[in-house]
């Protein structure tokens, strides 16, 4: 795919200066770019390394002074991030599919495939799934019966999507992500260990051997639009009622959605999060890496958790959290910075008390 610099600027809603008639190939770091790359030279830290390689054109902020870096021309974005967002769409070249069925997939008689979907080699779709228009799925992906997949989706390889999945429109999938697997969910006969500890914060009580019985997954998983899941991210299917994940939803790798979960728009769960089954989880929540909650619990609109937080109770709208167990993020610091003086504390505390000791042996 190749573009002007003007072409880049107009799609971007940027500005384009000096010659605009540049013809880009490909994006590059600014240090090893060359002359028909386009430099991605965000803040001045790395504009700095242009002179390192030999670009004629840079992507830079706004008031950038780009002919001080001896570019014959730019493109100067008032947030040059988000510019990223929408120029790494328009180069990106593997999300160039040939509509079709390849030879090799299995393609239930009563599934319904819209307007120009790709299904890739040894595809599985089973019967009344359907596939909106637009839908392109990689190698080895499988769609469970019933199923109803929106438009424009992408399925990279070996995503498994389960019966009854209800999922909407520009849904991307990384490859190994599983929608619909069956929850975690088993009971024993008598009342067990765990209950007991849960009840009583420690104490199993008598233990006794028992075997652990499976509640069935009967439910299904509901996905909003503009859904992303990152590689091997598992969503589970409700017991009886739906899972849920509202509209904008964005899952880095290995998160882990328990069954019932009902998340909210626009939320960002990052790699490693586990959410345990039936919290509800409000819009615009931030999950970071390795955060852990606790099953039944409900978190705010826009809460933040910072890396490795375990959440063992309902958190308000707002909170900024951290630490395990969760506390807010301010006290959880203040409360690190106590700990880390408590060497010291202890040095203290001993060397008062052999003052006081040889005070009583000198009396």
């Amino acid at each position: 795919m190749t573009y002007t610099i003007k072409q880049i600027a107009d799609a971007l809603g940027a500005k384009a200066v000096g010659d605009v008639d540049i013809v880009i190939h490909s994006l590059a770091e600014p240090a090893a770019a060359s002359a028909d790359q386009l430099a991605l030279a965000l803040k001045p830290e790395f504009a700095n390394t242009l002179t390192e390689g030999h670009a004629k054109a840079a992507l830079l902020w706004s008031d950038a002074p780009w002919q001080e870096y001896g570019l014959s021309g730019a493109i100067l974005a008032s947030r040059p991030r988000f510019a990223m967002a929408g120029l790494s769409a328009m180069m990106d070249a593997d999300v160039d599919f040939e509509a079709g069925v390849h030879p090799s997939a299995v393609v239930h008689p009563d599934a319904v495939l819209g307007d120009g979907v790709s299904i890739g080699p040894l595809c599985v779709i089973e019967a009344g799934a359907q596939i909106a228009a637009g839908g392109r799925l990689c190698a080895q992906v499988f769609i469970g019966r019933d199923a109803l997949i929106g438009e424009n989706v992408y399925l990279r390889e070996g995503v498994r999507i389960g019966a009854r999945t209800r999922i909407g429109a520009n849904f991307i999938a990384q490859p190994g992500a599983t929608v619909g697997g069956d929850g975690f969910s088993f009971v024993t006969p008598e009342q067990g260990a765990v209950e007991r500890v849960r009840d009583s914060l420690g104490d199993q009580g008598e233990t006794q051997a028992q075997s652990w019985a499976r509640i069935h997954s009967l439910g299904a998983v509901q996905i909003g639009d503009n859904v992303e899941l990152g590689a091997n991210t598992c969503v589970d299917r409700g017991n009886v009622r739906d899972t849920v994940i509202g509209n904008g939803c964005k899952f880095d790798n290995l998160a882990q959605i328990g069954h019932n979960v009902v998340i909210g728009d626009d939320c960002l769960i990052c790699a490693q999060v586990g959410v345990a089954g039936s919290t509800r989880i409000g819009n615009n929540v931030v999950l970071g890496g390795q955060t852990g909650v606790s099953d039944n619990v409900f978190i705010g609109d826009n809460v933040i958790t910072g890396g490795a937080t375990k959440v063992l109770s309902n958190v308000p709208a707002g909170r900024v959290m951290l630490g395990y167990p969760a506390v807010k993020m301010d006290k959880q610091i203040e409360l690190h910075k106590l700990l880390r003086r408590l060497p010291r504390l202890f040095k203290d505390v001993a060397t008062l008390q052999k003052g006081v000791s040889k005070s009583h042996d000198s009396d």
